[in-house]
């Protein structure tokens, strides 16, 4: 269907669109944007009302252009078009920010940062950012600066760390854990070390946890790593327990940037005794392989932090790959939940201001940060959620996306040339739920992932005597749901964590 449509004009494009089914539209548009040829960004541009077209279509149409794997310059153009200076649905603006960001950071990897429509917008996410007043606001353009991975933006990202609030503390840190290895300098260092030790101000459990893990995770320097041991003894026994299960996971894991570091550290029994690495709590951290090769290192890591009562603070589930020194995020699943232990009748802990009631979740997916999804804010709303759930769990992205589109020309030795064309499209479709029972006090998430993966790899050689075509097709489909339940009326907390991964059909 793309190759189809690289080679229609603008007018047959625009039919297309207007006169598809309501239910085909989506894919057509999903398929006009990887396309990227003038004529159907110009049909697309035509076509797409962003006041009056249903929200579903253009989120399509705002994650396909965030997904394309090598975006022109034309496509940011017409998405700058889009957005900049309208009156947007909130979750259409949300969108379309963190898309703007993962456009403008992939054009750069392609060496074209000094592009007029990169530099507009990389000032429209600035700008926007120094304007912004409300606090969801600002987390918006922070998560686009995460997906832009610019190394300029890095003393925005310190400053909102260190002195916003919990919220934009986490996201900023977040953003620049998405950084590779040589940007994170001592200067980044030296602030996260203020925020996890807490020298200016009292930060959340969560920032301080951020901030420890990007001083791990970046060729730490030992004293860092015997500061934040020491500091384990000084909290309380949830975070001190998650954290020291990350500095043994670091011992564990073959290809962990700290392994050494720590090995060496572990010889001092003054650090390495039962009175360090006995602590208490139920939060828990693993991380280990799923594929190990020559080239590739895939792994699974799960987070889950609890609150002293037993409620789950936050749970981080992320798969990802590492080949010849890169990594890549091929899927990171954030659940929080905020508030709870105030419902209860819990005290927070001290220095640290009572949270509002809310829960939501946050995605990032082939390295792409997708807008947070948010499932109750405050006792009102979720007491509305609870009284009118319809039960279907909220989709967070549902589509067909393009994630390979490569063609290259090799002339041989011989005289004749050979033309390779490699295409790779995923369809996707992830939905998450939260569902928190009052009465029976229970909480129960669920994180459903389904995907499949078609290739088409082609070789032709075409000359005038010979005409020989080698194609090879491969398929691939996948279903993992990963479910939590936890049960707080009795003590201790019941849990029950499930991953089930259904059947996988390679064909």
């Amino acid at each position: 269907f793309i190759r189809m449509l690289r080679s229609a004009k603008k007018r047959d494009v625009l039919e297309l669109l207007r006169r598809a089914p309501e239910e085909i539209r989506p894919f057509i548009v999903e398929a006009a944007v990887a396309a990227q040829s003038a004529a159907s960004l110009a049909a697309l541009s035509d076509f797409l009302d962003f006041s009056k077209e249903p929200k579903s279509l253009l989120e399509k149409f705002l994650y396909a252009a965030a997904f394309s794997p090598r975006p022109s310059a034309e496509l940011l153009r017409l998405v700058l078009d889009k957005l900049v200076g309208k009156q947007l649905a909130p979750e259409i603006w949300e969108t379309g920010i963190v898309a703007m960001g993962s456009l403008v950071g992939k054009l750069c990897q392609q060496k074209l940062c000094g592009l007029q429509e990169v530099e507009r917008g990389v000032e429209t996410i600035l700008r926007g950012l120094r304007g912004a007043k409300e606090e969801p606001e600002v987390i918006i353009y922070l998560l686009a600066l995460g997906n832009a991975v610019l190394p300029e933006t890095i003393p925005t990202l310190l400053g909102h760390a260190e002195e916003g609030p919990a919220a934009v503390t986490t996201t900023a840190i977040s953003a620049l854990r998405r950084f590779p290895a040589q940007h994170i300098s001592p200067r980044v260092k030296q602030a996260m070390r203020r925020i996890f030790h807490e020298k200016r101000k009292s930060y959340e459990k969560t920032c301080r946890l951020a901030a420890a893990e990007i001083l791990l995770d970046n060729h730490p320097s030992p004293m860092d790593v015997i500061n934040i041991l020491l500091a384990t003894n000084e909290m309380e026994a949830e975070m001190a327990t998650l954290l020291l299960l990350k500095v043994q996971n670091s011992l564990h894991g073959r290809h962990h940037p700290a392994r050494k570091i720590m090995k060496d550290i572990m010889r001092d029994p003054r650090i390495n005794n039962y009175n360090f690495f006995s602590k208490a709590g139920i939060s828990s951290s693993f991380s280990g392989p799923l594929t190990v090769t020559q080239d590739l290192l895939s792994s699974f890591g799960l987070d889950l932090l609890f609150l002293e009562g037993g409620f789950l603070r936050k749970s981080i589930s992320e798969f990802s790959l590492l080949s010849h020194g890169q990594r890549f995020q091929a899927a990171q699943v954030t659940l929080e939940a905020q508030g709870m232990e105030s419902m209860m009748g819990e005290n927070t802990s001290d220095g640290e201001e009572e949270p509002e009631l809310v829960a939501g979740m946050s995605v990032i997916f082939f390295d792409v940060q997708l807008r947070p999804i948010v499932f109750f804010q405050g006792y009102t709303d979720l007491m509305a959620k609870v009284l009118l759930s319809t039960g279907e769990p909220t989709s967070v992205v549902k589509g067909n996306l393009l994630l390979m589109d490569h063609h290259q020309v090799i002339p041989l030795q011989s005289g004749l040339q050979v033309t390779i064309k490699l295409q790779g499209g995923l369809g996707l479709d992830i939905s998450a739920d939260m569902d928190v029972s009052i009465w029976e006090q229970e909480l129960k998430t669920s994180m459903n992932t389904r995907g499949s993966l078609a290739m088409d790899f082609q070789v032709e050689l075409d000359s005038s005597f010979l005409q020989t075509t080698l194609r090879s097709q491969t398929e691939v489909e996948t279903s993992i749901h990963f479910d939590t339940m936890l049960r707080f009326s009795s003590s201790p907390v019941l849990m029950c964590l499930q991953l089930r991964e259904e059947q996988v059909p390679y064909r």
